[in-house]
């Protein structure tokens, strides 16, 4: 019997074949050298398993050159999010407004005065950029911001309350994702946890009869991606700030995602408005920049100027604070609720949270006729419902369409596996057999590359050439 291995093409064979001698431009030669032992090593580990296959060298060639085209690829790259989901914490949360992307650029590709006052040529502060947006849209005195809102979290109660006591309802003891627990914060800060009440249940009094002359502080918690429903009671914002002005203490509000616009006339209630808090007198209200906000990932803090001086103060300050790039996209995606319907409109969070269904429904048919005309693939529109997502709005259900689709043998988890490690990447979701596709979250930019990559996923491989897909 004649040994298969002996079919297989030398490293010099392959480096020399036209494809790859094109990529001497784009890729170093030591790259192309070990893409191409590479590809040699899993033909040889198909022939040892009695496999057959292709071993024609352009057929070699061309996979080569895909493996390196791969390996160039960053980590990092853009996805089309056909979850449905608008603000999915896997894929990144809020996109940024173009405005906000291009002020980001803008900052990182050359120098900015960052800490410099352009009209007296001395030092400023870096929070100068976003303070008055961030007072635009609370009503506070001040604002400030750090990196996220777990980093809000720590320096507030690390300024406000070191090796003293903050009173939080047991009901509000949350854990979110990346297991963010509020007790494991508090220890972190320096803070003492004295938590009152019961799960359900949480009356004026357990706080009146917590305080103790080591309390610093009372802290109301959003409970962000969870809701108790049924026999409950917890105490309005307003009761605590008049028993923390009756005691002479600080009372800070965590108001979660950041709605900066009322959602509710769009059925999207249940979110407390950034404003609320500082207009019912609490100390310092904290949110998060990448929510419902629709801008980069930050931890606002806006109330009195007195708590703000001391939180910028601190020395943990330099360990949390936003770098330029950062600061310049949330300036730039503050500036544009001067106008809040021009926030709505343009915002791609806000935008996409409050499509009409009427014209998510236009889109999804048109899309679908589209996709129609590729012969492997089949769809149909159902109606279906989808969930805000980075723990906002939890309880509620947002009205959609979507595409539900299967390819001709190919099995739904495959199809979904082919579609997410494409160029470019899609992320659906897997459902009842099939793959569903939801627009919502989908730029209507995005629709070509969406079919493109539909109609290369629906492409039978060849059985004998060896597959490379991107790492899951």
């Amino acid at each position: 019997m004649s040994n298969p291995f002996r079919a297989l093409p030398s490293i010099t064979q392959l480096l020399e074949q036209p494809t790859l001698v094109g990529k001497r431009d784009r890729h170093p030669p030591e790259a192309i050298t070990a893409a191409a032992r590479a590809e040699v090593e899993a033909l040889r580990t198909a022939l040892a398993a009695g496999s057959s296959p292709n071993l024609d060298l352009a057929a070699i060639a061309e996979r080569i050159a895909a493996r390196l085209d791969l390996d160039a690829l960053p980590t990092l790259r853009t996805v089309i999010n056909a979850t449905g989901i608008v603000l999915h914490t896997n894929l990144g949360r809020s996109p940024l407004h173009e405005e906000a992307a291009r002020a980001a650029f803008e900052a990182g590709r050359a120098y900015c005065n960052l800490e410099l006052d352009l009209a007296t040529g001395k030092r400023s502060s870096r929070q100068d950029a976003v303070r008055a947006g961030i007072r635009a849209i609370t009503g506070a005195e001040s604002a400030t911001a750090v990196n996220n809102c777990a980093a809000a979290t720590v320096i507030v109660l690390r300024s406000l309350a070191a090796q003293r006591e903050v009173i939080v309802s047991r009901g509000q003891l949350i854990e979110i994702g990346g297991s963010f627990r509020i007790p494991d914060i508090m220890a972190v800060s320096g803070a003492i946890l004295r938590e009152v009440g019961t799960t359900n249940i949480t009356r004026l009094a357990d706080y009146e009869n917590a305080i103790g002359p080591n309390t610093a502080a009372i802290m109301r918690v959003h409970t962000s991606n969870y809701r108790v429903r049924g026999f409950t009671k917890s105490v309005d914002l307003p009761e605590l700030v008049e028993l923390g002005r009756k005691h002479n203490l600080a009372v800070i509000d965590d108001a979660g995602s950041g709605q900066a616009v009322d959602l509710a006339p769009f059925g999207l209630p249940g979110e407390p408005l950034v404003s609320t808090g500082v207009a019912a007198g609490a100390d310092l209200v904290l949110f998060s920049g990448d929510k419902l906000l629709g801008g980069p990932q930050a931890g606002i803090i806006a109330g009195k100027a007195a708590h703000i001086a001391k939180i910028e103060r601190d020395p943990l300050m330099r360990a949390f604070r936003l770098d330029k790039m950062t600061l310049a996209a949330l300036e730039a995606t503050l500036r544009l609720y001067r106008d809040p319907a021009k926030a709505l409109r343009e915002l791609p969070t806000l935008r996409m949270l409050t499509t009409p269904l009427e014209e998510l429904q236009r889109r999804s048919e048109a899309f679908a006729e589209r996709l129609r005309t590729l012969p492997e693939v089949m769809v149909e529109l159902r109606a279906d419902v989808a969930y805000v997502g980075g723990g906002s709005l939890p309880d509620v259900a947002v009205p959609t369409v979507v595409l539900a689709i299967t390819v001709a043998g190919l099995s739904e988890a495959d199809l979904a596996m082919k579609l997410r490690t494409g160029t470019p990447s899609v992320v659906g979701r897997v459902q009842d057999g099939k793959l569903l596709l939801d627009l919502r979250a989908v730029f209507p930019r995005q629709e070509d590359e969406l079919l493109e990559a539909i109609q290369r996923a629906a492409r039978r491989l060849d059985p004998t050439a060896s597959e490379i897909a991107l790492p899951l």
